[in-house]
């Protein structure tokens, strides 16, 4: 194989996607969400788990206090969070499916010493991002009203409870286990998708637009060219992937073992774009290698992800620095079968390129 014929493809290939304004715009996008990852975490946490959201919110949501006087009217005032309306059920809920409150509080009767519990009923709008942070202040306030009815039925108690010491609660749990979770790895290996489907198209055009007859016919061998689009696909992920990582490092996000990481996703990326090579190389129309190749990925996905060493995981194991040196055996197994592939890969062109000239 002619290093220098591969080259020239590489920079052809290169050339085409930056003449390619679709694949531009699409990388272009990527760098300005990864650029305002910040406010990129704050949204996608709001799906992953609205309540985070109260820690943001400063807002006072009005809500209204129906039923009997009991301390918890004085402890929803004292939140700072609502404003308290007292007013009787009926016209409480009509307000609320106005959108008019954000929230309903009914209180029983029940007195705080009675032997009865004090069943409390909530009512909130249903499906909305707002009703998930006044549910979660709220839950705040009914924890405090909860302790209070605690202390003053306490005499009950026969015998002493068992103290239970739990640990403190670690602020921004949700938003770690969102954004070294689920955030960078898929940042990291969003590239690597993209490049393995944009082969595809690379690779059946030329059997659609019948140009392999040409492009065999001259010094580059019809291996030499598809090895070519492989490197030009496969550059730009780990290109890709440092700019994520050094926007997510400059927007405050700390990730350790980067060099491992890239190393990871080099050799994870590739392995894809072997494999959709495989696919494109075989069926040689676009629509039906993608069908397949998009089929296939998810399938392969949910069996890799099944597996505790997994990149993903890894990936997750490595930002945090809290993965010992078993993920270089498991890189050693990945770059073992990704050079059996490479070899496979280089003997289906051969037999690719003789059914063409025939």
């Amino acid at each position: 194989m002619n290093f220098r014929h591969v080259y020239i493809i590489t920079k052809k290939e290169l050339g085409a996607i930056n003449a390619e304004k679709t694949i531009i715009l699409a990388i272009l996008l990527q760098l300005f969400i990864a650029m305002f990852s910040s406010f990129l975490i704050v949204g996608l946490a709001g799906m992953y788990d609205p309540d985070a959201l109260s820690d943001y919110s400063r807002q006072k949501y009005p809500v209204a206090y129906t039923g009997s006087p009991s301390p918890l009217e004085e402890m929803l005032q004292e939140s700072g969070d609502f404003v308290v309306y007292k007013m009787d059920l009926g016209t409480a809920v009509t307000a609320l499916e106005e959108r008019k409150l954000s929230g309903v509080v009914w209180v029983p009767d029940t007195a705080s010493d009675a032997d009865q519990p004090v069943k409390i009923t909530l009512y909130t709008i249903k499906n909305d991002i707002q009703s998930s942070v006044v549910n979660n202040k709220l839950r705040d306030v009914f924890v405090a009203y909860e302790e209070n009815l605690r202390d003053i039925r306490g005499d009950r108690i026969s015998s002493d409870p068992i103290v239970v010491n739990l640990p403190a609660e670690i602020p921004g749990t949700n938003f770690y286990e969102f954004v070294y979770g689920l955030l960078i790895p898929l940042l990291i290996f969003m590239p690597a998708i993209i490049s393995a489907a944009l082969i595809i198209d690379m690779i059946t055009e030329e059997f659609q637009h019948d140009t392999i007859e040409t492009l065999i016919s001259t010094p580059v061998t019809f291996s030499e060219m598809i090895w070519g689009k492989v490197s030009a696909c496969f550059v730009i992920v780990p290109v890709q992937a440092v700019i994520w990582i050094a926007l997510m490092v400059v927007n405050g996000i700390a990730v350790a073992g980067i060099v491992p990481i890239l190393l990871h996703v080099s050799v994870a990326s590739l392995l894809m774009i072997l494999f959709s090579t495989f696919v494109a190389l075989h069926y040689r129309e676009r629509t039906s290698a993608q069908f397949i190749f998009s089929t296939a990925v998810v399938v392969v996905l949910i069996g890799v992800l099944s597996l505790p060493a997994n990149p993903a995981n890894l990936i997750v194991l490595l930002s945090i620095g809290a993965v010992g040196s078993e993920h270089w055996l498991v890189l050693a197994i990945m770059t073992g079968v990704l050079a059996l592939c490479m070899v496979a890969l280089n003997r289906y062109t051969h037999l690719v390129e003789k059914t063409a000239l025939q």
